[in-house]
């Protein structure tokens, strides 16, 4: 009875539901896993790189963490064309408020402007909604820290841990049973990593598999830093995870 409807991405089926954007969401579901954690002191962003094949030349820039401006960050899951094209429409967005206003622009009103162009895709016809969730973390003066999360019918909302991309069903009540309010960055890394150690599809978390990124205050300027795999093969080490190097020889 669906296929009267799914081919269309403007028309509700009867039940009130729209196909193609669930679809969309479908193929999130098969994307890398990215996990967003809101400290008392900053943002944690943490996503896996799924390694296609061996053949493949590894990336020397990273594939699920973008910055969209000084104080606002971004995780991807997803289709990767996609978010490129979300992204730099963001960082337009961005850099257009702060020639305006002479001040970065707020983080709610950067993820609603994007968010708006997103919900265009679900409403026009031809047109296929993007098939990518982002999580948003950034700073300003109204709210301090915020995290956010966006899916491709344009919808978005704050929060304090959320996973989006393959097995975020299974990592969200785990977020939801280990995060405390007064958390502190360094632990929300370790949660993080313990989360997607558990719901990551292959059998051992390493450096190569990971991205780490944060967001917070330095001197009291917005910071955003992508942990080398240097650092993040030490952080696993520290968290348990795994062995250090000379032991796992």
């Amino acid at each position: 009875m669906s296929r009267r409807y799914d081919s269309r991405t403007t028309i509700f089926s009867p039940e009130g539901r729209l196909y193609q954007v669930e679809y969309a969401m479908e193929a999130i579901g098969n994307a890398g896993s990215a996990i967003g954690i809101l400290s008392t002191d900053g943002v944690v962003l943490v996503g896996e790189k799924k390694v296609t094949s061996k053949l493949l030349q590894t990336s020397t820039s990273t594939e699920k963490m973008y910055k969209l401006d000084d104080h606002v960050a971004c995780a991807v899951a997803g289709i990767m064309s996609d978010a490129n094209i979300l992204i730099n429409t963001a960082r337009v967005q961005a850099q257009r408020y702060t020639y305006a206003y002479q001040e970065p622009m707020p983080v709610e009103q950067l993820v609603q402007s994007l968010c708006d162009s997103k919900q265009g895709y679900t409403q026009f016809g031809g047109l296929r909604p993007f098939g990518v969730s982002f999580l948003f973390a950034g700073w300003d003066k109204n709210y301090g820290f915020q995290l956010y999360m966006s899916d491709p019918s344009g919808n978005y909302g704050g929060w304090k841990a959320a996973a989006i991309g393959a097995n975020n069903q299974a990592a969200q009540p785990m977020l939801k049973q280990d995060y405390k309010d007064d958390i502190t960055r360094e632990e929300a890394i370790q949660l993080a990593l313990k989360v997607l150690s558990k719901t990551m599809d292959s059998t051992s978390l390493t450096s190569e598999k990971l991205e780490l990124a944060e967001v917070f205050l330095s001197a009291g300027k917005v910071k955003y830093q992508v942990c080398s795999p240097e650092s993040v093969s030490r952080l696993l080490v520290k968290s348990g995870l795994t062995q250090p190097a000379a032991e796992a020889s």
